[in-house]
């Protein structure tokens, strides 16, 4: 390897003292983290007078197998997305907690759309995919314009648009609509999507199927870092986040930015439904699950917005909702994995805000003794 080549420098940055300080305390404090989740987790049970040993057991019986994996692996591809499109909004301190009601509408357009047509695999699902994230983004911007325009909160306007969103779904929802009655039931979904609009799993032998929308999920996850952490996109996104009035002096246009963030945030918040509906389902019902925008916020704040840190954010709450049954089973009530959830969630917050504390100590202690003049040669040290 040449001096001073490109590899050589990436390696000197990335195993400076610096870096490798951060790392290590930021790998210390999702150890912590996890410790004190683990701790709560401990108490309740000892509470309910159930044995560890007890609930190690059920819980490899029937999280820690081959179905069991593979179930985890298609929760958490949902998660990650949710995850993604938190984590976007948060590059510039933004709550997009409208998730939950984009990536319904954006599900609900792409069934509509791919049950109502039949074209080649290699088009019928790029275009539902390219419908959920258009309408899905498309209903961000009202929540967008309102913020950057009329200096509305976010927070407030997603919510609402949230109930607006389970509205108009149930609205259109129905047989005289979009909806199709099933024989002999009174459940409405929407009609089924034909094979050219169904995604092939992966399958995985003894185990299971994965959705093959998981390879997607890294894809765009993969997307998500090069634009966010290597383009001038991702800086303006950052900068404007951190110091709206800077990032305006210096060419930046702040409501810009905004608009263009939670319309970002709303498409991606498209696709959160599609490993579902293309994998599994092949129609939008009730099937398809609420709450998953505050899934999204509480994934990325654990993974730090990073997406490999996401990601094992979504696999570690993909794993806690698996155990619920196991721990149901041993008499203990599954909300305990919500309470052993925002446990994970306040302890990352916390301790996140401890290394930022240690770091800025280091940041000053090493700006003054950078400034601290050098003894004069031959004068006593």
């Amino acid at each position: 390897m040449s001096e001073g080549s490109p590899v050589e420098g990436f390696i000197k940055r990335v195993l400076s003292p610096a870096r490798l300080g951060s790392m290590s305390l930021h790998a210390a404090a999702v150890a912590l983290s996890l410790l004190f989740a683990v701790t709560v987790l401990g108490l309740i049970l000892a509470a309910y007078g159930t044995r560890p040993s007890a609930v190690i057991d059920v819980v490899g019986e029937y999280a820690l197998t081959g179905p069991g994996w593979v179930a985890i692996v298609n929760k958490s591809t949902t998660y990650f997305l949710a995850g993604l499109a938190a984590a976007v909004g948060f590059r510039m301190y933004l709550f997009n907690i409208g998730i939950d009601g984009q990536y319904r509408l954006g599900v609900f357009a792409a069934a509509v759309v791919g049950g109502a047509l039949g074209l080649p695999m290699l088009l019928q699902i790029p275009l539902m995919i390219l419908v959920a994230c258009l309408v899905a983004g498309a209903y961000a911007a009202i929540a967008a314009y309102l913020r950057a325009e009329r200096g509305v909160s976010e927070v407030i306007s997603t919510i609402m648009l949230n109930a607006i969103a389970t509205g108009v779904i149930s609205y259109l929802l129905s047989p005289k609509r979009f909806g199709v009655l099933e024989d002999g039931s009174s459940n409405v979904q929407t009609a089924l999507i034909p094979e050219s609009g169904r995604l092939p799993a992966i399958s995985i032998p003894g185990a299971g199927e994965v959705y093959g929308f998981t390879v997607i999920a890294v894809i765009i996850g993969i997307l998500y870092w090069l634009v966010t952490e290597r383009s001038r996109f991702g800086f303006e996104l950052t900068a404007t986040g951190s110091a709206p009035r800077a990032a305006l002096l210096s060419g930046t246009n702040p409501r810009r930015m905004v608009m263009i963030t939670l319309i970002a945030s709303g498409a991606l918040a498209g696709t959160v439904g599609l490993p579902e509906l293309l994998g599994s389902t092949h129609r939008y019902g009730i099937s398809f699950p609420s709450g998953l925008a505050w899934v999204g916020l509480s994934i990325a704040i654990v993974g730090r917005n990073h997406p490999v840190g996401v990601a094992l954010g979504a696999l570690l709450w993909a794993f806690l909702e698996r155990c619920a049954l196991p721990l149901d089973l041993l008499g203990v009530p599954k909300e305990v994995i919500s309470v052993v959830q925002a446990s994970v969630v306040l302890a990352v917050v916390a301790m996140y805000e401890l290394v930022h504390q240690i770091s800025e100590r280091r940041e000053r202690r090493r700006a003054a003794a950078f400034a601290r003049p050098a003894a004069p040669q031959g004068s006593p040290a």
